[in-house]
C-alpha cells in the first residue's frame, strides 16, 4: 500500500540532455509527460527540471533531427540522456498511391517535400510553395492575388496540358488555391512511370500526392498561426516624364519632317505628369490566420482546424480572399477503422475582367491625366484620361478599366472522403473510400459607363454572370497485402476506382444596368437592355479503372515492383475508350553485398524503371460532330422554305489518349551513417499520340476550328541531382540541401500538316521535328546601318539591295536564305524558353533558440521575348524609356535604333518588327527565395504565459533576383506552353516582408 501510494506522489525530475557525437549539452530539447500537457525544453546547458504525476510516468524527449527517446521515470533521478541523430530516415514511410512503403524500398522516382520549407514561403496554392524544393519540378509565378502557379513534372510532353494530377488524402481534385497550404502534412510527388502507373490514364504528367494534418493521440492541443506581410512589386523599366517625353516626341516628329503636336508644344501642360506606374499599384498586404483544435486517444484521434487568408494585390483593384474549414477524424474498433477527411473551402477573387496594366503601366503617356473635366463626355462621365487625336496612344487608362469594368469571383468548394478499413487478417486491409468534390462558382462581371482608351466604340453598361456546379464522385475498394516469408516480403495492392464528373452551369447578361442613388443595381433582373449572353455547355464524363501493384523484397537487398491499372474513359469513342498503363521497375542495394565493405559508404541503392502513362486532352464530347440548326433553304414550286443545317465541328471519332513511355535510371546513397545524401536519376520518354489540330478547308464543313488527331511525339530526356548535408555541432545545428536539373525536350513528329511541313508556327514561335517546343523563330539582327555606304553595300546575288527602304540608323536583318530580301523566309531558330538547367537549395540552422531558414532557386539557359519592350521601343504612340538613346549622326555608339514617326516610313515599321531577336533577352536568374529568422520563446516564458511553445519569426519572399532581363521578372510563363516566355506583361513575383508567430497549448 505505501509503495503504491508513493508510485503515485508527484515528483521533480531534473537531468541533462547531451550529443551522442561529441558528449556537448543540447539546448531546446522538448521533453513532455506522455499523455499530458506537461511539458518543457532544456535549457542553453542542456538542463532541464519537470514535475511529473508519479514515477509511472514516461517522458519523451523530441528534437528536430534527432532520435525521439521514451523514458520511464521510475525511482532514477537524475535522468540524463544521450541524443542520436535521425539522420538515417530510410525507415521512413511514403505516400505513393493507395499504399506507403519505406523509403528504402522505393523504386521509382519520388520526390518527398519538407513541408516545413513549403509553410516557410507566404503562397497562394500548394504548387507556387514547392518552387525549388524538389528535383525535376519546374514552378513558375502564373499571377496575382488568387491565381495559382503554373507546375510541370520533368518538362512538358503535351501541346496542350502539362500539368500534374493532384490527390488530396486520397481523392483526386484541384489543389490550386483553394487549398490552404498551413493545412498540409506531407507531399509526395511521383515523377516516372514506376511510380505513378497506379494512377494510369491521367498520370502521364506527373502526380503530386498531398496528405492534409491528421489528429493524434493526446490530450486536447491547439496550435495558433498568425502572419502579417507586405508585398511590394519589382519595377520594371524606368519610363520617361512630360517633360521628358514632351522633348522627344518633338524630336521624333521633326526627324520625320513632321510638325509636333500642340500636346507637346502650345498646349504642353507642365502640371500633369502621371507616372502610371506609381497611380496604379500600391503596397499590397498578405494577412494568414490558422488555428487547429486535434487530439485523441489510442483508438480515436481527431482534428479540427479553420484559417483565413486575405491578399490585398499590389494593383489597384484586385484582391482575394479565403476561409477554410476543415475536419477529420480516425476511430478503431476490433478490427474496424473507420474516418473522414473534410474540407470546406469560400473564396473570393476581385480583379478586371480583360486588359493588362503590366503593360499599359509603361505605354500610356505622361502628358494624360487619371481623370480631368476636359475629358468628360456622355460616354465618359468621370473625365477618365484617354489618348486623343492631338495625344495619340491605344494604351489603357489602367484605373479607369478597373474602375468601369469589375469581376467578381466567388467559389464555394467542398473536398472530402470517407473511408473504412477492416483488417481480414494481420497481413491483409480491405479498404472502402467514397471521396467527393465539389465547387459552386459564381462569376459576376460588370461593365459600367466609361472609356479606357481612344477610339471607343460606344457600348452600353452590361452586366453578366456565370453560375456554375461542379461534382465529382469517386468510389473505390482496395486490398491491401503485406506477407513475409522468411527473406521474402511481398506488399501491395488491388483495386477497383470508378470517378464520375459532372459540370453544369447557366451563362446570362443583359445590357443597361440601371443606377439608384448613385449606385449600379448589380443583377441582371434589373437591367433593361437586351440579352447579350446566354448558355453552357455541360460537360460529363465517367472513369472507371482496375488497379494493382506488386512490391517484391528479397533479403532487404533486391527489390521488383509491378505496376498495372486498365482505364476506360468516356470521353474517347467507343473503340477507344479503355487502355492498360504497365510499368515495372527493380532495385539492388548493392551495399548490402557481401563484396561491398566500405566505412564511407552507408547505403547504396540502384534502380531503374519503365512503364507506361496516359493523359486526357479532350473535352467531354469532343470526338462528336455538331451541327448548327439555323440556316433555311427554299426548295419546290411553292418556294417553301425548310430549316437546314450546317456542320459546326468536324469531329475525329479515333481521338485517344496521349500516351507517355518512360525509363528511368537512379540510384539513391547515404554517407557517413546517413550524414551525406545523395540521389540521382536519368530519364527518357517518348509521349505517343500527342493532339495536335489537323487544318482541314472551310469547303469541307470546318467551320468550327480544325479537328483534333493523335498524332505527334514528343522526347523528353533530363537528369537530376540531389544532396543533402547534416552537421551537428553543440548548440550550432544545420543543414543544407541542394538539388539540380536538366531537361531536354525534343518534337519527334508532328503529324501530317503538308507535304514539307514537319513544324507547328505559332506566330513568333515554331515547334518543328528535331529540336524544341515552341523555340524563338524569328529575323536575325546585325546591329545598325551607320551610313547610307553600308545600306548599299548590303545587297543579294543580283546586285539588289536587301534593304532598300533602310535609312542609316535602322536595324541591319540577315538574309539568311540569300535571296536577296528580308521576308519570313528569313526567320530562324534563336534561343529557346526552355532552361537548360534549374537548381534549388535549402539551409536550415538553429542556435540556440534562434533559427534561419533560406531557400535560394535558379534557373539557367533560357530566353525571354520582352513584349512590353518591343511596343515602347517601337517608339510608336507610346511613352519612351528614360534611358533610350536614339540613333543619330551624333550619336552612333547605340543599340536603340533612330526615332521617327513609322507612317510611310517603311524602315522605322521594319525596326518595330516583333518577329527579331531585338526583343530577346538572356532571362536566367538566381533569387533568395526565401529567408526566415525565427526565436523561440524561453520555457520560462512559455510556462508564465501558459504555453507548451511558442515561435516568433519575421521574413522576405523574393528578396534578391539576380539576372540581366530588363523586364520585372524574368520568370515568365507566357500565353501556353507553344509561347511559354513570351513576356506580354506577365505579373512579376512579389516582394514579400512578413512578420508573424505560432504558438501551441
Amino acid at each position: 500500500m505505501a509503495m503504491s501510494l508513493m508510485a503515485q506522489t508527484p515528483r521533480v525530475v531534473t537531468g541533462t540532455v547531451v550529443d551522442q557525437e561529441n558528449g556537448e549539452p543540447i539546448p531546446g530539447i522538448s521533453i513532455l509527460e506522455k499523455g499530458t500537457n506537461n511539458g518543457t525544453v532544456t535549457d542553453l546547458e542542456g538542463n532541464y527540471r519537470i514535475q511529473v504525476a508519479s514515477e509511472s510516468a514516461i517522458l519523451v524527449f523530441s528534437f528536430l533531427q534527432m532520435e525521439t527517446q521514451e523514458i520511464l521515470v521510475g525511482n532514477r533521478n537524475p535522468i540524463d540522456v544521450v541524443m542520436a541523430e535521425n539522420i538515417g530516415d530510410l525507415d521512413e514511410f511514403v505516400v505513393i498511391g493507395y499504399q506507403s512503403v519505406r523509403k528504402r524500398d522505393l523504386t521509382g522516382a519520388t520526390a518527398v517535400v519538407s513541408t516545413e520549407n513549403t509553410r516557410s514561403v507566404t503562397a497562394n496554392s500548394i504548387g507556387e510553395s514547392l518552387q525549388g524544393l524538389a528535383p525535376g519540378v519546374t514552378v513558375r509565378n502564373a499571377g496575382g492575388p488568387g491565381q495559382g502557379a503554373s507546375v510541370e513534372i520533368r518538362g512538358v510532353s503535351s501541346f496542350i496540358n502539362a500539368s500534374p494530377l493532384y490527390v488530396i488524402d486520397g481523392m483526386i481534385a484541384d489543389a490550386n488555391v483553394t487549398i490552404n497550404p498551413n493545412d498540409v502534412e506531407s507531399i509526395q510527388i511521383l515523377k516516372d512511370a514506376s511510380a505513378a502507373a497506379i494512377y494510369g490514364s491521367r498520370a502521364a504528367n506527373g502526380v503530386i500526392i498531398v496528405t492534409t494534418k491528421q489528429g493524434q493521440e493526446g490530450p486536447a492541443r491547439i496550435t495558433l498561426s498568425a502572419k502579417y506581410g507586405i508585398q511590394q512589386l519589382p519595377r520594371g523599366p524606368e519610363m520617361m516624364n512630360n517633360v521628358e517625353f514632351a522633348a522627344m516626341q518633338r524630336r521624333q516628329f521633326e526627324n520625320s519632317g513632321l510638325t509636333p503636336p500642340a500636346s507637346v508644344t502650345s498646349n504642353f501642360d507642365p502640371t500633369i505628369n502621371t507616372n502610371w506606374y506609381d497611380e496604379s499599384t500600391r503596397l499590397g498586404n498578405v494577412q494568414d490566420y490558422n488555428v487547429t483544435i486535434s487530439g485523441g486517444s489510442k483508438t480515436s484521434t481527431y482534428l479540427v482546424s479553420g484559417s483565413y487568408f486575405k491578399n490585398k494585390g499590389e494593383l489597384i483593384g484586385t484582391d482575394f480572399e479565403r476561409a477554410a474549414f476543415r475536419i477529420n477524424s480516425r476511430s478503431t474498433k476490433g478490427r474496424v477503422t473507420f474516418g473522414e477527411n473534410i474540407v470546406l473551402t469560400n473564396s473570393v477573387r476581385n480583379t478586371p475582367p480583360f486588359g493588362n496594366p503590366f503593360y499599359d503601366v509603361y505605354t500610356q503617356l505622361p502628358i494624360i491625366p487619371v481623370q480631368h473635366p476636359r475629358y468628360i463626355t456622355n460616354a465618359n462621365p468621370d473625365g477618365w484620361g484617354i489618348g486623343t487625336p492631338d495625344a495619340v496612344t491605344y494604351a489603357n487608362n489602367p484605373i479607369a478599366l478597373s474602375a468601369i469594368n469589375t469581376q467578381r469571383s466567388n467559389f464555394a468548394k467542398i473536398v472530402g472522403n470517407a473511408y473504412l478499413e477492416v483488417e481480414l487478417a494481420d497481413w491483409l486491409t480491405y479498404r472502402f473510400n467514397a471521396g467527393l468534390e465539389a465547387s459552386f462558382d459564381h462569376i459576376k462581371t460588370l461593365r459600367r459607363v466609361g472609356e479606357w482608351h481612344f477610339n471607343q466604340p460606344a457600348a452600353p453598361t452590361t452586366i453578366q454572370e456565370n453560375r456554375s456546379t461542379y461534382t465529382s464522385l469517386l468510389l473505390e475498394h482496395t486490398l491491401n497485402f503485406n506477407k513475409t516469408f522468411g527473406l521474402h516480403d511481398i506488399n501491395g495492392v488491388v483495386g477497383y476506382s470508378q470517378q464520375q464528373s459532372n459540370n453544369q452551369g447557366i451563362l446570362a447578361g443583359r445590357t443597361d444596368i440601371q443606377q439608384f442613388g448613385g449606385r449600379y443595381l448589380e443583377t441582371i433582373g434589373s437591367a433593361t437592355g437586351d440579352p447579350i449572353a446566354d448558355g453552357f455547355v455541360n460537360t460529363d464524363f465517367l472513369i472507371v479503372g482496375y488497379l494493382g501493384r506488386l512490391n517484391y523484397t528479397y533479403n532487404d537487398k533486391y527489390l521488383l515492383t509491378f505496376t498495372g491499372r486498365y482505364d476506360a474513359d468516356s470521353r474517347f469513342g467507343a473503340d477507344n475508350r479503355s487502355r492498360f498503363f504497365p510499368s515495372i521497375a527493380a532495385g539492388w542495394r548493392i551495399s548490402d553485398e557481401a563484396f561491398f565493405n566500405s566505412g564511407f559508404v552507408s547505403d547504396l541503392k540502384l534502380r531503374g524503371s519503365y512503364g507506361e502513362l496516359g493523359i486526357v486532352t479532350v473535352g467531354s464530347w469532343d470526338y462528336i460532330g455538331f451541327l448548327n440548326s439555323n440556316p433555311r433553304a427554299i426548295f419546290g414550286p411553292d418556294q417553301v422554305p425548310y430549316v437546314g443545317a450546317t456542320q459546326a465541328r468536324l469531329a475525329n471519332p479515333n481521338l485517344g489518349w496521349e500516351r507517355r513511355k518512360s525509363q528511368n535510371y537512379g540510384f539513391d546513397a547515404n554517407f557517413l551513417e546517413g550524414r551525406i545524401g545523395l540521389s540521382a536519376e536519368y530519364y527518357n520518354s517518348l509521349s505517343e499520340d500527342v493532339l495536335v489540330n489537323l487544318p482541314v478547308a472551310f469547303y469541307l464543313g470546318n467551320l468550327g476550328g480544325d479537328p483534333a488527331v493523335n498524332a505527334a511525339s514528343i522526347r523528353n530526356r533530363g537528369l537530376e541531382i540531389e544532396a543533402t548535408y547534416r552537421k551537428y555541432s553543440g548548440e550550432f545545428q544545420w543543414d543544407v540541401s541542394a538539388n539540380i536539373t536538366t531537361i531536354r525536350n525534343r518534337v519527334e513528329d508532328v503529324g501530317n500538316f503538308g507535304e514539307g511541313i514537319d513544324y507547328i508556327q505559332t506566330g513568333i514561335t515554331r515547334s518543328q521535328i528535331g529540336r524544341s517546343i515552341g523555340e524563338w523563330y524569328v529575323l536575325k539582327t546585325d546591329g545598325l546601318f551607320q551610313s547610307q555606304e553600308e545600306i548599299n553595300n548590303y545587297t543579294g546575288p543580283d546586285g539588289q539591295l536587301i534593304q532598300p527602304h533602310a535609312r542609316p540608323g535602322d536595324v541591319r536583318f540577315l538574309d539568311i536564305n540569300g535571296d536577296g530580301q528580308i521576308n519570313q523566309e528569313d526567320r530562324t531558330f534563336v534561343g529557346s524558353p526552355w532552361p537548360t538547367m534549374q537548381a534549388g537549395g535549402q539551409f536550415n540552422a538553429s542556435y540556440g533558440q534562434f533559427t534561419l531558414n533560406i531557400q535560394m532557386v535558379g534557373v539557367f539557359g533560357y530566353s525571354v521575348l520582352n513584349g512590353v519592350r518591343a511596343d515602347i521601343d517601337g517608339y510608336q504612340n507610346t511613352n519612351f524609356r528614360r534611358d533610350i538613346s536614339p540613333w543619330s549622326p551624333d550619336n552612333r555608339n547605340t543599340t536603340d535604333p533612330r526615332i521617327g514617326f513609322a507612317v510611310g516610313d517603311p524602315g522605322l515599321i521594319d525596326n518595330a518588327r516583333l518577329e527579331s531577336d531585338r526583343w530577346l533577352e538572356d532571362a536566367s536568374y538566381f533569387r533568395i527565395r526565401n529567408l526566415e529568422l525565427g526565436y523561440a520563446l524561453a520555457p520560462q516564458l512559455n510556462q508564465r504565459l501558459g504555453i507548451q511553445r511558442a515561435k516568433i519569426f519575421i521574413s522576405g519572399q523574393n528578396l534578391f533576383t539576380f539576372t540581366k532581363y530588363s523586364g520585372p521578372d524574368p520568370d515568365v510563363v507566357g500565353s501556353g506552353i507553344l509561347n511559354r516566355g513570351y513576356d506580354q506583361g506577365n505579373w512579376p513575383a512579389n516582394k514579400i516582408y512578413s512578420i508573424g508567430f505560432n504558438c501551441e497549448f
